[in-house]
């Protein structure tokens, strides 16, 4: 089967069998990144048209399965702690399906609350570690749970803009270099937050269209490897930007189709490797925000579809490519 379309009945088989094995020892040493998947594989879903295609019910339970009582937040497996990464997970599978009645609002705003650290930055969890990951995380969620107003947003904002490095990138934390990933969370947390001012457009997007390597792909940052992920981190901030245009739309949509698994489903972070739906997810998005058609338009800055966002009234001022027809 030929790699030059996007293979979506093939990649709904797929994520539709991730988790089927619960004796695969894979399943269980993946146990931490459990709810992250669930969000993945139905975001990637979503986008391709087949939201459908994994039983909501199901999903839902087990998202309040993974319900921390004492922290009130989510862990990301049934007994897991709660954790900012889980948490955001949590609430973006319940508003995607719908189901916002089953949460705790006020309890779990109050936990994203208390890990806001006194330099404006937020730990993942009670255990303190800290990157601007989790600020994103903790802007997202409250903006999803309509209490963007309890944050104190002139400290987050400083924190976001103490990262900022002179090739107008982020970092993880003040004095990391700048990467693609970071770029990506605190350029969205700032459109959140209605502080796109922070950020020089004009130097950011030229050093993320620098991204783009002889075979399309993208990378990080300076000196490292394509790999599809970034096909999202980067092209969400130049959708933000509105500055897509900047990369060579076509030669990146052919190294992510080029990385798909052409028998079993699936996206990989670069051609012949392991497919994983962290990668299926991120190759998808990206697709969706250059244009490729048949799929429905995503949201760059909350990662999710973009009508279920506009529905809640959220949308930013940010532009993809025009969907192109079949």
């Amino acid at each position: 089967m030929s790699t030059s379309e996007l293979l979506i009945p093939l990649h709904v088989s797929y994520i539709q069998k991730l988790g089927e094995n619960k004796d695969d020892l894979t399943y269980h040493l993946t146990s931490h990144l459990r709810l992250n998947a669930v969000y993945w594989g139905l975001t990637a879903l979503a986008i391709m048209g087949r939201q459908d295609a994994l039983d909501r019910n199901e999903m839902i339970e087990f998202v309040m399965s993974c319900w921390d009582e004492e922290a009130g937040g989510f862990g990301a497996h049934p007994g897991h702690d709660a954790h900012l990464l889980a948490t955001l997970s949590g609430i973006q599978i319940l508003v995607m399906q719908d189901a916002m009645e089953r949460l705790d609002v006020d309890r779990v705003a109050k936990f994203i609350l208390s890990l806001q650290q006194p330099s404006g930055v937020f730990a993942g969890d009670a255990y303190g570690e800290i990157d601007t990951r989790f600020l994103y995380c903790a802007v997202n969620a409250l903006s999803l749970l309509g209490r963007l107003g309890d944050l104190d947003v002139k400290k987050t904002v400083g924190y976001i803009k103490s990262c900022r490095n002179f090739d107008g990138g982020f970092g993880a934390s003040i004095g990391a270099e700048s990467h693609a990933a970071q770029v990506f969370v605190c350029v969205a947390a700032l459109a959140i937050l209605g502080r796109l001012d922070e950020v020089d457009v004009d130097t950011l997007g030229w050093w993320l269209a620098e991204r783009q390597l002889p075979n399309g792909g993208l990378n990080g940052r300076p000196e490292k490897l394509e790999d599809v992920c970034y096909s999202f981190w980067v092209l969400s901030a130049l959708s933000i930007l509105k500055k897509v245009p900047w990369i060579d739309a076509e030669k990146l949509t052919a190294f992510i189709l080029s990385a798909q698994d052409p028998e079993g489903g699936g996206i990989a972070d670069r051609p012949g490797d392991m497919v994983d739906v962290f990668h299926t997810i991120f190759g998808v998005a990206g697709l969706s925000i250059l244009g490729y058609p048949g799929l429905v338009d995503l949201d760059p800055v909350y990662c999710m579809p973009a009508e279920v966002i506009e529905a809640k009234g959220l949308r930013k001022d940010w532009q993809a490519l025009p969907r192109r027809e079949k």
